[in-house]
């Protein structure tokens, strides 16, 4: 139980100093490979515009999870996103010692090099084939509003 705590301690710790990080007029850094900037923080608000990895923003404000940015490339450019999609730390697309946006996201779950070796190496022969043709498969935001509203599923601000 005194384990339980201390890492319970520890996570809310680690949270509230990455959270305390972002705050108005801080410089980061887009972390997905694709960002669209929102007009809001719904996820079928309009979309303002997109940015690549390794762009440069400035944070207008912050709202919880959400986080208002201005494109330092293009200062027209501003919207909202989720803090989760930014990074306080520079990027570099394309250079020998970045990583790619899907390393990243694979990470922030624990999956690395290390991780897949050994999956790897199990003698279950493990086919990976099937999981990229599912990473492949995209919607268009229409497509999965129609989705949701056939199916009579929530789709407030609030998801």
């Amino acid at each position: 139980m005194k384990k339980i705590l201390i890492l319970l301690g520890l996570i809310f710790f680690v949270t509230g100093f990455a959270a305390a990080q972002i705050s108005a007029g801080r410089t980061l850094y887009v972390s997905v490979k694709t960002l669209t900037l929102k007009s809001g923080t719904g996820f079928f608000d309009d979309s303002n515009g997109t940015l690549e990895y390794g762009d440069r923003v400035t944070v207008i404000r912050v709202d919880g999870k959400f986080v208002e940015v201005k494109s330092a490339a293009n200062p027209s450019l501003t919207g909202w996103t989720a803090a989760a999609n930014l990074s306080t730390k520079q990027v570099t697309p394309g250079s020998s010692n970045t990583v790619t946006a899907k390393e990243v996201a694979l990470a922030g779950k624990g999956f690395n090099q290390e991780v897949e070796n050994s999956y790897k190496s199990q003698e279950n022969n493990l086919n990976y084939d099937d999981v990229d043709k599912t990473e492949e498969i995209t919607f268009r935001e229409d497509e999965l509003k129609i989705f949701l509203e056939e199916g009579c599923l929530r789709m407030g601000k609030d998801q």
